[in-house]
């Protein structure tokens, strides 16, 4: 099959430090190459792949520096895309919704677009009511709530290579935190939950620009508490580290997370994840087997104390049945079938991906 892969410009293709959108179209397109597919990935210059690789912008937008506007690059890599579009059986974009005016209709090859982000916000209700025609994605249940009628071909959760992370014995007797300094990844509430255990907190994030004013008024103090160590945004192979060697990973989310790919990293390395009951949390976490779902603080303590005592053995092992980058990458050749079949003969049926009701739980 020859498949193009469109992926936002913001990070490089698998990204040099935070990215999780890039992470996984990276993941996607490398095992689609693996499987024996011709595969054509549109993203920034510094990208590394075995595909085809057709770059919009030298290196990722996020690092190039201040002063450049995103929007220009991302014309320039739709007009790729447009040039070359009759070479493909199928076209996948991991953007959100720039091409839709002009992909919703022509003698275009069968597009696929999946929804990375949240869904919550105003506009999204009209815009996917607009062009009520182009497939869909979610990457997860919860994801698709805001706008349940919009048209949904499937729900494909993330995958990981099962080499990316070794099994860790979580022996570093700490908690980690990984993710954004912004209000709503809470990471306040982790240092709280740290403090009421009783153990060291190590946090490896990145801090946007955007979320500034919020770091310095309310989250910086806390950072001078003696059990707090502030990394940073860390790579790859820094991540795997901490994770293998964590307790438990601390996952205090305060909005309607889309995944949350750390859960399932942290899983990989077969660490316990304490994780409030927001957005796809309940989907991806195992109650009492890779983790806890929970409500409130004083349950994230109680949990946090449970999850010590947690099989890191079956939770790699979840992790293998459940997230595997092979099932992700079948569950999307599974939609492309069906798209163009649908395209052959108007009349098929798009089913739903094994993903979303084969994934063992």
């Amino acid at each position: 099959m020859r498949i193009a892969q469109v992926a936002p410009l913001a990070e490089s293709c698998p990204p040099h430090l935070y990215g999780g959108t890039e992470r996984v179209v990276s993941f996607l397109t490398e095992e689609l190459v693996a499987l024996g597919h011709d595969v054509v990935l549109f993203a920034t210059g510094d990208s590394r792949t075995q595909a085809k690789l057709i770059p919009a912008t030298p290196k990722a937008l996020r690092l190039a520096g201040p002063g450049l506007d995103p929007y220009a690059f991302m014309m320039v890599q739709l007009a790729q895309i447009i040039r070359s579009a009759a070479n493909f059986d199928v076209i996948h974009f991991h953007w959100d919704y720039l091409h839709f005016p002009i992909f919703h209709s022509g003698n275009w090859p069968p597009v696929l677009t999946t929804f990375h982000g949240r869904l919550d916000l105003p506009h999204f209700p009209e815009l996917t009511a607009a062009f009520p025609t182009l497939p869909l994605v979610s990457i997860s249940e919860s994801q698709r709530l805001p706008i349940p009628d919009a048209n949904w071909c499937g729900t494909v959760y993330h995958g990981l290579p099962t080499n990316l992370i070794r099994a860790g014995r979580g022996a570093g007797g700490y908690l980690v935190f990984l993710g954004r300094l912004s209000p709503e990844k809470r990471v306040d509430q982790a240092i709280e939950i740290a403090r009421q255990v009783g153990m060291p907190l190590l946090i490896a994030a990145k801090l946007d620009p955007v979320d500034k004013e919020y770091f310095d008024r309310e989250i910086r103090h806390l950072f001078d508490e003696p059990f707090v160590t502030y990394l940073g945004e860390v790579d790859e192979r820094r991540k795997a580290e901490l994770l293998g060697n964590a307790a438990a990973l601390l996952f205090p989310i305060d909005w309607p997370e889309p995944f949350g790919l750390v859960m399932v990293e942290a899983m990989a390395s077969g660490t316990p994840v304490i994780a409030y009951a927001n957005g796809a949390v309940p989907e991806v976490i195992d109650h009492a087997v890779t983790g806890y779902v929970v409500n409130s603080l004083d349950e994230a303590v109680s949990a946090t104390r449970a999850a010590l005592t947690l099989d890191r053995g079956a939770i790699r092992a979840r992790f293998e049945a459940r997230f595997s980058v092979r099932r992700m990458a079948e569950d999307y050749l599974a939609l492309y079938e069906h798209l163009i079949a649908a395209r052959q003969s108007p009349s098929a049926r798009i089913a739903q991906p094994r993903g979303k009701a084969g994934a063992a739980r």
